[in-house]
Parts: structure tokens; sequence; C-alpha cells
């Protein structure tokens, strides 16, 4: 008997296979398809580092003109710009799903490897204090916590935080290059005020960094990367984000200093909504968009702007839920679906899209390409919000090239004056 059922069940397979009958597979919303992907590049760091095994384990990678800096900086890179993408997303309430599952166990680790970061005695303890390129990655992780604050750094134990505090102030050695550098200090300084009650953070370097940033804005949206403009993404890696939050944790700290925050606040986040119109008017109908300038191995960082605009909740009239989600997943798809972006290790490899090593600059690594999670940001938007609720609109460009009406664009300027306050 169990002979003959166990032929039938063999040739009901083989008619299947045959007639090429296959189970439905289940369409897989955008939401899913960002969890997927950030599960993916996550997973490989955090289980690493929360065991203290990241420095053991990472496959690293390292541009073929790497300069002469300590390679040792690949771990700060890889933790800190990891962290300030998908802050937002572990910053969400657990619930009863399977995103929710994944969340809290790449929460628990985050936690932990945040305390082996700055634990001389954990083999994960990071290079803090070996090259200027540590002001730069401690500011990702700065940024990190300013982006989930009450998941990622309130829960820590008063020792971690106090040594997170003393690695912050000890990175004052470093001179930043009259760049963006200047941001990576005062997110930096401003989060030590707000976290730290206003006690022991250098005001000067933030609001030195605040005037400077002023004086670099070159219109519509555009900052120059220093006194000279240069047609790159700097704008999107680092400026609108970074000097949004060194504001806001301005603001939150009730510092008062000759600035005044909140309208340099209202003026920099106009700034930054022009720069999203700008960034959602360069992805094609192909879900591509222009490659120039230099740090492209950044991939999706580009967009920074345009997706930190939409968990703010501040897209401008111009862009709604729908159109950003579907501009933003189609390049998610283009990028990432058919070429190689990950190593043998599971952690991403040097390129913009796909394996690429030529492309990188001097001073990057793989894990300097963890900037893309920049862009993963409205993850921390909940489920039931209409960015991911919406219906998937077209975006401008894919209006504009199939004989659609579509906006204008036009010029924005400034209508926010600010004068120091004494």
């Amino acid at each position: 008997m169990m002979k003959r059922y166990f032929v039938i069940v063999v040739v009901m397979l083989c008619t299947l296979a045959v007639s090429g009958k296959k189970k439905p597979v289940p369409v897989q919303t955008d939401r899913e398809y960002w969890c997927a992907m950030a599960y993916k590049m996550a997973y490989p760091v955090l289980s690493n580092m929360s065991k203290g095994e990241l420095q053991k384990n990472m496959q690293t990678e390292f541009s073929p003109s790497f300069d002469n800096r300590n390679r040792k900086v690949v771990y700060m890179e890889t933790f800190g710009r990891l962290m300030a993408g998908i802050a937002p997303w572990l910053s969400l309430p657990d619930d009863d799903t399977a995103e929710s599952r994944q969340r809290s166990e790449l929460r628990a680790m985050a936690l932990q490897a945040y305390k082996n970061a700055v634990d001389p005695q954990s083999p994960d303890y990071l290079c803090w204090g070996i090259s200027g390129q540590n002001l730069v990655d401690a500011a990702y992780i700065a940024e990190s916590f300013v982006r989930g604050y009450d998941v990622l750094w309130m829960p820590l134990d008063a020792a971690t935080k106090q040594r997170y505090i003393s690695e912050f102030q000890k990175l004052r050695s470093i001179d930043p290059p009259y760049t963006n550098w200047l941001l990576f200090s005062s997110v930096i300084e401003s989060f030590i005020a707000k976290a730290n009650g206003r006690k022991d953070y250098d005001q000067f370097r933030v609001n030195t960094a605040c005037r400077k940033v002023e004086e670099w804005y070159v219109g519509d949206g555009w900052y120059a990367d220093g006194p000279t403009f240069a047609f790159d993404y700097y704008s999107s890696y680092v400026f609108h984000a970074m000097y949004l939050e060194t504001l806001q944790n301005m603001r939150d700290a009730k510092a008062n200093t000759r600035l005044d925050y909140q309208k340099y606040y209202n003026r920099a986040l106009k700034r930054a909504q022009k720069h999203a119109i700008i960034l959602e008017r360069f992805i094609s109908p192909e879900g591509t968009f222009p490659v120039f300038g230099r740090s492209m191995t950044y991939r999706m960082a580009a967009l920074q702007p345009l997706a930190l605009m939409a968990w703010y909740e501040k897209l401008p009239a111009e862009l709604t839920n729908g159109q950003v989600r579907a501009a933003l997943t189609a390049v998610m798809h283009r990028m990432f679906d058919q070429q190689e972006n990950f190593n043998a290790g599971g952690f991403l490899t040097l390129g913009f899209c796909g394996s690429q090593p030529d492309l990188a600059d001097v001073y990057t690594n793989n894990g300097s390409l963890y900037m893309t999670t920049l862009t993963l940001m409205p993850l921390g938007l909940p489920a039931t919000h209409d960015f991911w609720t919406a219906a998937a609109e077209p975006w401008t460009q894919a209006k504009a090239w199939s004989g659609k009406p579509f906006p204008k664009d036009h010029r924005w300027a400034d209508d926010i004056v600010t004068k120091d306050k004494w």
C-alpha cells in the first residue's frame, strides 16, 4: 500500500513538472522589499559585531588606490553608516509581525554592538583616534543616536554612555578640512549638548560650522563643499541632513547662544525640501539617476534628502508619498536586483551598481558603502503610514517622458532672515 502511494505521489510531481505549473509566489510589497534590503545589509554586520567578531569575520575590500590611512577605519565606517541609515526603522515599536521580529533581533544586536564599540576589552572596540577619518564616522554614530535617541541611546548603560561622550570629546584633537567635515564636528558636539545637558560641548565648533554652511549655500537647495562649488552629491551625502540635525540638537538642548537655531532650522528645512524636489526629478523613468562627482560608490545615499523629508513627513507640496516611494523603490530594484552588490560574506562590495572597484576613491573601503542605507529612513514610518499605503504614482520624469502633464520647476529663494541675537 505504501509503495503504491509513493508511486502516485511521484507521478503527480512529474506531471506538475512537465506541465510547468508552479505554486503562486506571493507578491512582495514595496515595504517588504525595503525591509528585506535593510535586513540583508544589516545582519552580517550586527550579527558579528554583537558577538565581538566583526573585525575577525568581515570580508573587507579597499580601493585599488587606497591611501596610507590605517585600514582598521573600515569597521567604524561600516557600523556608523549602517546604523545612521537603519536607526529610524529600529525605533519603531514591536508588534506581532514578521518584520517586527526582524527589527527586534537587529535592535538587540545593535545595542550590544554599541557597547562593544567603546569597550576597550572587546575585540570589536573601534579604532577611536587613530585617523582623521574617525571624525567622519564617529559623526555617523552620533547621527544614529540622534535618529534613534529613545531606542538606541537611552537604553545604554551609564558606563557605555560616558565612554561615548569621552571618545567623542577626544576627537577634538582632529582638525577637520575646510569642507563638509565641519559638520561632522558640529553633529558630534551638538549631540553632546543634547545628551549631556549642555555640559562639556564645544559651542564654537557648532556655531562656526553653522556660519560656514550659511556662507557656502549657493542657492536653489545646493551647498558648495567649502569655498569652491563642486558639482557632486555632497549636498545629499552630508550637508542637508547633518546641518538640520545639528540645529535640531541645539534646539533640543535648549542652548542659548548668539544663533537663533529655530530660524536657522526653518530655513535649512526649506532648502532641503527644494533639494528633494531636484533629486526626485533626477530619477529617470527607468529608475536610474545621474552618476557624477566623487564618492558615487555611496550608491543611493545620493538621494538621502528625499528620504529624509519623507521620514520627517515634510515632503514639499510638489511631491506625494506615492510618487516618492515608487521612485525610490524603482531605483532600489534597478541597483540591487540584477547586479552583484555583495561579496561572498554578505558585505557590500566596491562599486555603484555591482562590483566596480576601479570606481572607488582613495578613501573608500567597503565599509564606506553602507552610506546607501541612508535612503532607508522612511522605514521609520509605520506600515500604516500613507508613505506605504498610498497607491504608487508616476514620478516627474516618468510623467514627462510619457507625454503626461507634470509640474513646472522654478527657483526657490530664501525668505527667512537670521541675525545674531546679540
